[in-house]
């Protein structure tokens, strides 16, 4: 609970001094926080938004803006002998991988039904529902039995002219001819419950954070033994050939983040009823949004 604590402090703090007389978020009511129960599907909203914005921030301001300065980006980036950093589809994949290490029973994947590693193919219920978020591009959310896991869909949509690139020119893609704004996939999150204690909403957002440290750490320790390596300090790829540090960089997370994770975990925490009432008085994240 300590950790906790000092996760939404930080919040607090980061939201308060942007919007501090502006538009400032609702506060964490805590003590009506700590007997709340809420849907999985609001807390897959929450994780997902918190996911998207860290996406973007490394598709466009690591990725997109290190390129033009000299750095590069490979799906090999783990090899020993290549120079590079992870592509965003592999940092989500690092993402994931830190988040199997932590005990929360939350799981993170990428997948597509044209996926370039055949591991990250849908099928089943999940192809069937995949093929809903194709068409109408509206989040699902399933139980699968098999599993017994809750399971959401988010679609994941080519923004980005170099993704496209890669996946249309890469020798072991199924699919040559994607456009900017195609449906590439789906971020996916599996959870065991249906419905989840506000404490253990607030580990399960802790760990994502900490797997965004941890799979960004992994990057600046690569980085390091690069026969060039980029100063590592204050300053991001825009401004030289240089790459913020795990602070910054987790910083800039949270700062981008509080403001709308702190509206929803106070609306959440603030209407303890039922989802039909939380709908009716705008509680859902969407709407926070």
């Amino acid at each position: 609970m300590a950790n906790q604590r000092f996760w939404i402090a930080c919040l607090a703090l980061v939201a308060l001094s942007i919007y501090l007389f502006v538009s400032a978020p609702p506060p964490l009511a805590e003590k009506t926080a700590a007997g709340a129960t809420i849907p999985v599907e609001r807390m897959f909203e929450i994780l997902n938004t918190e996911n998207a914005v860290v996406r973007a921030m490394w598709t466009k301001e690591v990725v997109g803006a290190g390129k033009q300065v000299g750095l590069k980006f490979d799906e090999r980036w783990r090899e020993a002998d290549v120079e590079a950093g992870p592509l965003p589809a592999l940092f989500l994949r690092e993402t994931a991988k830190s988040l199997e290490k932590n005990p929360t029973p939350l799981s993170l994947f990428l997948g597509s039904d044209y996926p370039v590693n055949s591991a990250n193919s849908f099928n089943g219920l999940q192809l069937e529902k995949f093929q809903v978020v194709k068409q109408t591009l509206k989040p699902q959310f399933f139980f699968m039995p098999d599993l017994q896991m809750r399971v959401a869909m988010f679609a994941d949509l080519a923004v980005v002219d170099g993704c496209i690139q890669c996946h249309n020119k890469h020798e072991k893609s199924p699919k040559h001819d994607w456009k900017l704004n195609d449906v590439m996939g789906a971020t996916t999150w599996m959870y065991p419950s249906g419905s989840v204690p506000m404490d253990e909403v607030l580990q399960t957002l802790t760990a994502l954070h900490q797997a965004f440290k941890e799979a960004y750490e992994a990057y600046l320790k690569k980085v390091q033994k690069f026969a060039n390596p980029p100063a590592i300090g204050e300053q991001w790829p825009a401004e030289g050939y240089f790459l913020p540090t795990s602070e910054v960089f987790m910083g800039e997370i949270a700062r981008r983040t509080a403001p709308q994770t702190m509206a929803a975990l106070g609306i959440l925490a603030g209407k303890p009823q039922s989802e039909s009432a939380m709908n009716k008085e705008g509680g859902s994240l969407a709407a926070a949004r």
